[in-house]
């Protein structure tokens, strides 16, 4: 690794990607600050997104961990051990909301609409590259510091 890949904690900086999984994770926490936002539109907000008020819950309670680790990420330095058991907390959540989806799409009598679909592919790419990126993976090992 570069030394311009560290931060002035001596930790490998965050990915791009690490955000955009945050993002994506936590959409119902960000349509939630957008309801609030936008108070007379609020309720319309959420019945758009959520006709059903259990998968609103749910989507609150799975992007929990997401919101946690983004407020957490500018201090992992000083808590690496909660920062380590995040990677691993998210992702659960994340084979949890992928199931979820899974489960959702198979059991549906309606149509399937495409954002449905495109959601379950975003987060299944974001699955994959979660697995698989060693550099993300080496952001949450305490042991990796710049000497």
């Amino acid at each position: 690794m570069n030394p311009d890949d560290y931060n002035d904690h001596g930790m490998l900086r965050l990915p791009l990607w690490f955000w955009t999984i945050l993002i994506l994770q936590a959409r119902t926490w960000i349509l939630f600050v957008m309801v609030g936002a936008s108070r007379q539109q609020g309720s319309d907000l959420l019945a758009l997104f959520y006709p059903e008020s259990q998968n609103f819950w749910s989507g609150m309670l799975l992007g929990l961990p997401p919101a946690l680790l983004f407020l957490l990420s500018g201090r992992r330095h000083v808590w690496p051990r909660i920062w380590q058991a995040g990677y691993w907390l998210l992702l659960a959540g994340m084979f949890v909301t992928f199931a979820l989806q899974g489960l959702g799409l198979w059991q549906s009598t309606d149509t399937i609409s495409g954002v449905d679909i495109v959601l379950a592919l975003l987060d299944a790419a974001a699955l994959a590259y979660w697995l698989m990126s060693r550099r993300l993976r080496a952001c949450f090992d305490a042991t990796r510091r710049l000497a």
